[in-house]
């Protein structure tokens, strides 16, 4: 059945496609409509969809017990499916002030707790960790696109939870079990909806591939790791859009499920040409597109994401 659905994508696009969570569309009260923070949801409508964070991390479910299953052609003809596990490699949750009365920081040592989510009382968190205030000016490679929604402070929001993996993949457990362990101290991991998260919400999952299906092949670039970006806020539901096989971008049906596909990409381990073959170097141009947000993403919020550091080669001391 996938390999009907994705069979005129590339490699690339399979991966993109079947690693892509689409979350069950609930509507908003219209009781509810008026009471939107205006600055994360300035249009007016009749209707608002949304999707809570529970429902997201269930589209993890299956894939962090069995893998998400990729579909692969290779050069000869061949194909095969590619197997991978997400893990949570990096998450922000910023919401409104009546949203919650004090902000957790998971560190690696624990956690502590502030009455100020900007507060610098963490010192385990790293200087650039403690940057969270936007700051337009300070960007120095002119800014994500959607920057112009953040150019005052007031709305990043007040940071409920952040997360960032630094363990060794071998010593991860996988999205699902990682979310239902964090969720026992933060509740609001699975109470909050995307309506509730200002536009500076994202989180980053890496993938790790596991095994292929027809085993035996030793190819090198099915040891390529992924990260993905995803942001998590209603806010840039009305610019929902899913890339097709020709690049171009849909508009989402009303009622359909939310989809999320990643806003930015990094790579590991990506050595030979199974993932950028072919379509006159369109997956090229893509994943180097997908790099540059990831990357600017992370400088306007002065994020250090230790994984993105470890894909890029960067080393911290």
């Amino acid at each position: 059945m996938i390999f009907d659905k994705v069979s005129m994508e590339s490699n690339l696009d399979c991966f993109l496609h079947c690693t892509t969570p689409v979350v069950p569309s609930l509507h908003l009260p219209k009781t509810e409509i008026r009471n939107l923070n205006r600055l994360w949801h300035p249009w007016e409508r009749e209707t608002v969809e949304y999707f809570t964070l529970s429902d997201l991390w269930n589209c993890y479910d299956e894939w962090s017990a069995y893998g998400a299953g990729v579909p692969i052609s290779l050069n000869n003809g061949e194909t095969l499916v590619q197997y991978y596990v997400p893990y949570l490699s990096g998450i922000q949750i910023f919401t409104s002030n009546s949203s919650v009365n004090g902000v957790r920081y998971e560190t690696d040592s624990g956690y502590c707790e502030t009455r100020d989510s900007f507060s610098d009382s963490c010192s385990e968190e790293s200087e650039s960790e403690k940057l969270w205030r936007w700051d337009a000016s300070s960007s120095e490679d002119g800014g994500f696109e959607h920057d112009s929604l953040w150019h005052l402070n007031d709305r990043l929001g007040n940071l409920y939870f952040q997360y960032f993996e630094r363990s060794t993949p071998y010593g991860r457990v996988p999205l699902m079990d990682k979310i239902n362990g964090l969720a026992r101290r933060y509740p609001g991991l699975m109470s909050l909806r995307s309506v509730d998260l200002s536009p500076a919400s994202w989180m980053a999952v890496a993938w790790y591939p596991i095994y292929h299906i027809p085993m035996g092949r030793t190819i090198k670039d099915l040891s390529t790791c992924f990260l993905t970006y995803h942001t998590l806020s209603s806010s840039f539901q009305d610019m929902d859009f899913e890339d097709d096989t020709d690049g171009a971008q849909r508009k989402r049906k009303d009622g359909e499920g939310i989809s999320l596909p990643p806003f930015g990409l990094a790579t590991y381990k990506m050595q030979g040409n199974v993932w950028v073959s072919g379509n006159c170097g369109r997956d090229q141009e893509r994943l180097v597109s997908l790099l540059s947000v990831a990357d600017s993403w992370l400088k306007q919020l002065r994020v250090q994401h230790h994984d993105f550091n470890y894909f890029m080669g960067i080393r911290h001391g």
